[in-house]
C-alpha cells in the first residue's frame, strides 16, 4: 500500500497531466528535493520558488486570476501565518467579483505535532484558517483520501486549503488505490520514490538523471469535500475527529470494545464544509459526543463543532458533549515527553471517551 506522500505526488501528477494544473512550486518543491516530505518529487511542472511565503501565496492568486491553475506549497503551516492578508484576497476573490472572476488554486502545507518539531515545525492552523472565508478545507487521515481530496480539490474552481498531518505522512494505508490493485509496495516505489543519498549535494548528483515512471493505472477518484467517513459503527459514544487522531482514536476505540463501549467513529476529512449531516445523525442517536483534535483548546474548531451539536441535538444529549485538544500552551516541545504532554495521546483519548460515556446528564 502506498504513504501519504505517494498517494498527494500521484494526485499532483493525474493533475498536472489530466486536470490542467500548471504549476507545483514552494520551498523545495522542485528538483532535487521534490518537498520536504516527498510529497512532490518528479513532478513535470514543479519548480522551486524563493523563501517567501508571501511571495508564494501572491503568486498562485495572480496565477489563479490569470487563467491558470496553480498549487502552491507552505513548506510548514508555521510559516503561512505572515500571509492571512493575502489568504484572505483569495478566499473572498468569487465574492468580491459577484462571480466574475474565480481563484482556482490549491494551497497545501503539513500541520501538527508528531516529528520533534519543537515551537516552529509543529503548529496546528485549521482553526485560524476557518476564520478566512471563500476556503475550503481539508484534512486526510489516510493515503486514499489525501488522493481523493486532492482530486477534488483540484477540479475546485475556489481555493482549497489542504492540510496533511506530518505525523502520518510516512504512514502506509491499508486500501488500495483504485487502479493501482496490482502495483506492489516495492514496485511502487521503484517507479516514483526518487533516489536518496546522504547529503544534499549526493541526492542532487543521483537524480540528474532520474525520472519517475508514473503508474498508468491512475484515476480521479475523488473524496467529496464535505463528506465525512464513518470508521467504525457504535451506539454509546460518538468521537469525531479528524487527520493525525482518527488512527488513534480508532486504536482507542478497539480498547473501548472491549469494555463494552461502542463508539461511532467520524473522520471529518473536511473542515470547511464539514458534514454536518452525518454527525448530528451520530450525536443523536449515542447521545454523546466527544470531538478530538491536537489545537489548542481557545478558539478551536471544535469548539464551533460543539456548539452545533448543542443547538441541533440538545434534546438528544445525554452528557455534556467534551473537546478533548492540544495542551493551553505557548508552543510544543522539543523534548518527546513535552510534546507528548501537548497534544492529546491514546491515553487521554480513552480517558475522555470513558468519561463522557460514563457521565449522567
Amino acid at each position: 500500500m502506498l504513504t501519504m506522500a505517494q498517494a498527494i505526488r500521484l494526485a499532483l501528477h493525474y493533475g498536472e497531466e489530466h486536470l490542467g494544473v500548471t504549476d507545483i512550486f514552494g520551498e523545495d518543491v522542485g528538483p532535487p528535493l521534490g518537498g520536504v516530505f516527498t510529497a512532490t518529487q518528479g513532478l513535470r511542472t514543479a519548480w522551486n520558488s524563493p523563501l517567501d511565503e508571501r511571495g508564494i501565496i501572491a503568486h498562485a492568486l495572480g496565477l489563479a486570476l490569470a487563467g491558470q491553475k496553480p498549487v502552491c506549497e507552505i513548506q510548514f503551516c508555521d510559516y503561512i501565518f505572515n500571509t492571512i492578508d493575502l489568504l484572505k484576497l483569495a478566499g473572498n476573490t468569487h465574492w468580491t467579483s459577484a462571480g466574475q472572476y474565480n481563484a482556482n488554486m490549491v494551497c497545501m502545507t503539513v500541520v501538527g505535532a508528531g516529528i520533534h518539531g519543537s515551537v516552529y515545525h509543529s503548529h496546528s492552523f485549521e482553526s485560524i484558517m476557518a476564520h478566512i472565508p471563500g476556503w475550503k478545507i481539508v484534512l486526510p487521515s489516510r493515503p486514499i483520501d489525501a488522493y481523493g481530496l486532492m482530486i477534488s480539490a483540484l477540479k475546485d474552481p475556489n481555493p482549497v486549503m489542504f492540510l496533511y498531518p506530518k505525523a502520518l505522512i510516512r504512514t502506509r494505508g491499508t486500501e488500495p488505490l483504485p487502479g493501482l490493485e496490482g502495483l506492489s509496495e516495492s514496485d511502487l516505489k521503484k517507479r516514483i520514490d526518487a533516489p536518496a543519498g546522504r547529503t544534499l549535494n549526493e541526492v542532487a548528483k543521483l537524480r540528474e538523471t532520474w525520472q519517475p515512471q508514473w503508474p498508468s493505472g491512475l484515476t480521479d477518484y475523488q473524496v467529496p469535500i464535505g463528506q465525512a467517513r464513518r470508521v467504525r459503527s457504535g451506539d454509546d459514544l460518538t468521537i469525531i475527529s479528524y487527520a493525525r487522531h482518527v488512527p488513534l482514536a480508532e486504536l482507542a476505540c478497539r480498547e473501548l470494545a472491549a469494555e463494552g463501549i461502542s463508539v461511532d467513529l467520524i473522520d471529518l476529512r473536511s473542515l470547511y464544509p464539514w458534514d454536518r449531516e452525518l454527525v448530528f445523525e451520530s450525536v443523536s442517536r449515542t447521545g454523546r459526543a466527544l470531538v478530538i483534535n491536537e489545537d489548542t483548546p481557545v478558539c478551536n474548531f471544535g469548539e464551533h463543532i460543539l456548539r452545533e451539536i448543542t443547538e441541533h441535538c440538545f434534546y438528544q444529549l445525554q452528557a455534556p458533549p467534551r473537546l478533548l485538544a492540544g495542551a493551553d500552551v505557548p508552543g510544543i516541545g522539543l523534548n518527546p515527553r513535552l510534546e507528548n504532554a501537548s497534544v492529546p495521546q491514546q491515553s487521554d483519548i480513552l480517558n475522555a471517551a470513558r468519561t463522557v460515556a460514563q457521565t449522567v446528564a
